[in-house]
């Protein structure tokens, strides 16, 4: 994106705010994953720092677990603006007695929008251990529901609930689909 992206205008506010606005709406407790600086200790919720360099998302879900203790933990990527409040609901609701639930957009899997219990833990641990960092690569270990269309009925289009923006463009587009 060339700057960082939580920061960018969103809705009269910025899409950090957007975010932290609708896990507000669809959990109790809410943190920040700043990555490997801290940032953002100003928006009144605890930030934690990458506790892995350099492991990317599986490592910022690897340093959100430890930081929420036991239960399970709704996780958000800054860059998913039109991820409703119902659907992040939804998704908490499927965890019930799963170690994950993640949903499915046409793209695939959406491993950066999906609720992760304690249980995946160790099993990331042992990956991050190994060098695979793929955001998927401790599925094999652990109980992960695939939420697929069914499962997401009624909550929109999902090409559009998943759009990602991680260019200027996509977020341009998204921003004159969103009404500015």
């Amino acid at each position: 994106m060339g700057r960082d992206k939580a920061l960018l205008p969103w809705a009269g506010t910025t899409l950090l705010d957007h975010a932290l606005a609708r896990l507000r709406e669809a959990c109790s407790s809410v943190r920040i994953l700043s990555g490997a600086e801290r940032r953002y200790d100003d928006r009144g919720v605890p930030v934690d720092t990458d506790a892995v360099p350099d492991a990317g998302p599986l490592g910022g879900i690897y340093t959100g677990l430890l930081g929420m203790g036991a239960g399970a933990g709704l996780f958000l990527g800054v860059d998913l603006p039109f991820a409703p409040v119902a659907l992040l609901r939804r998704l908490l609701d499927l965890a019930e007695g799963h170690d994950a639930v993640v949903p499915e957009s046409p793209r695939g899997p959406e491993p950066l929008c999906a609720v992760y219990r304690s249980t995946c833990l160790g099993p990331i641990r042992r990956r991050l251990a190994a060098g695979d960092l793929k955001a998927t690569g401790f599925w094999p270990d652990v109980d992960v529901v695939r939420a697929g269309e069914a499962d997401l009925a009624g909550l929109g289009p999902l090409d559009e609930v998943f759009r990602n923006l991680n260019t200027p463009a996509d977020y341009e587009r998204a921003r004159e689909r969103a009404g500015g």
